[in-house]
């Protein structure tokens, strides 16, 4: 049933054959003379130093950064076997993960859904602040969480922050990894990292990363079959530029999925305790999905400190479903566990987008201080359409008992033939500058903007294709500034205002489209070094003020959801103190405490946990140096959504033991939630019940 060599193999051998035959077929001699005269070469210091441009596009410290910033690298998503990007921006402080479905999740972060996911510092919104399918985090070097406004990194973007996936890049030495995983509810996982260094200057370098995962679940019937796939190539052209090209593939394949969640409150204001496994899914239901990017980046070196760099990214994305849909027409369970009814939907879904960006940075030294400016633009063109097969008999039938209920009560319906249910395109376009001129030597001042043109036209994405929406054209600039000053050389303070601007794609009773938010941002903070530099902890005070956020306002006679516009802000704190205590022992702590209410004054979005608290600590063992130990907990408050479903505040700790045989090979145990803590994924929307008590074993070897 589990096919993981086939499609892996197929992988690893495609990879292999066309960017190395290609590297290999270059004139190596001629390589070997321009090399000469390179005393720094410019693509091996790259490979040796590349590091994120952060918030505001700039290459500054964590430490420099007016905002708060979590990095989450390879290593500790390994040691805690988050093999899902979902299951990594967990362990991540000031991020509220809300699972609503098994293949759809909204982040939350700051008290306001994040609308923008990146990948290398390149991405376009999610529908919806909808994530479509997690994805392997085998193929990232490292995962930043950007909290606050993110408007300068985007153009458009509320108080939430951005998630910015970095992928692997190749390295100056010829290396490998291999791992292979077996786990509870039939867990296999095969994966393959290779690097190879192309030509005997290192001008060139290659890597291939392919990993399979098949599993089942603790819920009932569902089962995962998710191939991922990418390679990368970089290398020097002349004397002064780097060129990198590469493409990712993933393929997710899921049976049994759940569309929506599950409904735990009775009519009559109780509350259902079912088992963890429960499911409203069908045995007949499917989710799909592919996911395709290619990319191109160029960057030259223009000399003094400068340089230009132009990417072009193409995506592309297409999910089939059949899928039951489970919701109460009464709001809420009777006694007897009946009331559902059941939604079944047949569905095609189509995306691809194309990004080029553009800018040039560098350094400039002015007034007896240093100095750095970016100055660039970007366009994104973006198209969606979606399918659907209409029920033609056997729908919208009411379930059993759902504490009887095993997914082949539900007979699969006849559905209709295909048609276009609606499609849209989005172009957005933007021009940008950001710097950090230098006061003294211990206060920056950072200065920035974003000039961004939205054009939409097509129908709702989401709605009927009976009629053509009009969209405006939105233009708005949205200006950023910040200061940190130096107070030591280990402590640092920072102040950061932004203005917000999102455009919104819901529509109210009458079906008109709401107006887009805005609104402004606030964050004070500290950021302090300890251990040499190895610990770095961090302080932040935050405020948004976001107006005309869309905001469910209930559902109308053909069942679709309508919106309404309203005015909310959050306020609160974010403390982190994470890094190296000493050789071999890593820490990362982080509370989050925020307060998120209405135009007058009272809670909302009480589905977000007011307060959160992260933990994890990893150790070699004093008298046992080949043993690492290592322990990861979050606890959250109590949180509740107004259809009645609620989750208590509970904790979840996960623990792992790894023995390394020598420097090439490592077997690891983990043991995720050992308390078997039963808790719910989240309540924003229904209710999935988390995983009970399961284990992995895992053994990776290095070459």
């Amino acid at each position: 049933m589990l096919n993981v060599k086939t499609p892996l193999a197929l992988a690893i051998s495609a990879a292999m054959a066309a960017p190395l035959s290609y590297a290999q077929d270059m004139d190596t001699t001629e390589a070997k003379d321009s090399a000469v005269t390179l005393d720094t070469v410019a693509i091996k210091a790259v490979r040796d130093d590349r590091i994120s441009k952060g918030a505001i596009g700039l290459p500054l410290e964590l430490k420099e950064t007016p905002q708060s910033i979590t990095v989450l690298n390879k290593d500790a998503m390994a040691n805690f076997d988050a093999t899902s990007t979902n299951d990594a921006l967990k362990m991540m402080n000031g991020i509220d993960i809300q699972d609503y479905e098994t293949n759809r999740a909204t982040f939350n972060a700051r008290g306001f859904e994040v609308q923008l996911t990146q990948v290398d510092g390149i991405g376009t919104s999610n529908d919806y602040a909808t994530v479509i399918g997690e994805q392997d985090t085998f193929l990232f070097e490292k995962i930043e969480l950007v909290r606050g406004a993110n408007g300068l990194l985007t153009g458009v973007g509320n108080s939430s922050g951005t998630v910015n996936y970095v992928r692997k890049r190749p390295t100056n030495e010829d290396q490998g990894e291999i791992l292979f995983s077996l786990g509870e509810f039939n867990k296999v996982r095969l994966g393959v990292d290779g690097n190879k260094v192309l030509t005997d200057d290192g001008r060139w370098a290659g890597r291939v990363v392919a990993v399979q995962e098949n599993k089942e679940s603790h819920i009932r019937d569902l089962e995962t079959r998710r191939t991922s796939f990418y390679w990368v190539v970089d290398g020097q052209v002349g004397e002064d530029g780097i060129l990198t090209f590469g493409s990712t593939l993933q393929s997710s394949e899921q049976d049994s999925p759940m569309w929506g969640s599950l409904t735990l409150n009775y009519a009559n204001g109780g509350y259902a305790d079912f088992d963890v496994s429960s499911s409203t899914s069908a045995d007949w239901s499917y989710w799909n999905t592919k996911t395709r990017n290619a990319f191109v980046e160029y960057l030259h070196d223009l000399g003094n400190g400068w340089e230009a760099k132009v990417s072009l990214h193409a995506n592309d994305f297409s999910g089939q479903s059949r899928l039951l849909y489970a919701y109460t027409l009464g709001g809420g369970l009777n006694d007897d566990n009946t009331g559902l009814v059941g939604w079944p939907y047949a569905g095609y879904t189509e995306k691809s987008s194309v990004v080029v960006d553009w800018n040039i940075s560098g350094d400039f030294e002015a007034f007896g201080n240093y100095h750095s400016v970016l100055v660039g633009a970007s366009h994104i063109e973006e198209e969606n359409t979606t399918y659907n097969r209409p029920v033609q008999s056997g729908g919208f039938l009411p379930y059993p008992a759902f504490d009887e209920y095993d997914g082949d009560d539900y007979a699969e319906p006849v559905f209709g033939a295909k048609e276009k249910r609606g499609d849209g395109e989005k172009s957005l376009t933007r021009f940008y500058a950001s710097s950090r001129f230098g006061i003294t030597d211990d206060v920056n001042l950072i200065l920035g903007a974003n000039a961004v043109r939205l054009e939409r036209e097509g129908s709702s994405i989401y709605g009927s294709t009976s009629e053509t929406t009009n969209y405006p054209v939105l233009e708005e600039v949205s200006p950023y500034a910040g200061a940190t000053w130096n107070v030591t050389e280990d402590f640092t303070a920072y102040v950061s205002y932004s203005d917000i601007f999102q455009n919104q794609d819901e529509q109210d009773l009458e079906g008109e489209y709401l107006e887009p938010m805005k609104g402004v941002n606030y964050e004070v903070g500290a950021k302090a070094e300890f251990l040499d530099d190895r610990v770095l902890a961090t302080f932040a005070v935050f405020k948004a003020e976001q107006q005309g956020v869309a905001i469910n306002a209930g559902t109308r006679e053909d069942a679709t959801t309508y919106y309404a516009p309203e005015n909310v802000n959050s306020k609160g704190f974010e403390a982190e103190l994470a890094g190296e205590l000493n050789k071999g022992s890593n820490v990362a702590v982080g509370v989050t405490r925020l307060r998120v209410t209405d135009e007058n004054g009272d809670n909302t979005s009480t589905w977000i946990p007011r307060t959160t608290w992260k933990a994890r600590y990893d150790s070699v063992l004093s008298f046992a140096p080949k043993v690492r130990l290592g322990a990861n907990a979050t606890w959250k408050s109590d949180a509740s959504n107004p259809t009645g479903n609620k989750q208590d505040a509970f904790m979840v700790v996960d623990i792992f033991a790894a023995y390394e045989f020598n420097e090439q090979a490592k077997l690891k145990l983990n043991i995720d939630n050992i308390l078997d803590e039963k808790y719910v994924n989240g309540v924003q929307f229904g209710a999935i019940y988390g995983a009970p008590r399961n284990a992995n074993l895992t053994f990776n070897f290095k070459f």
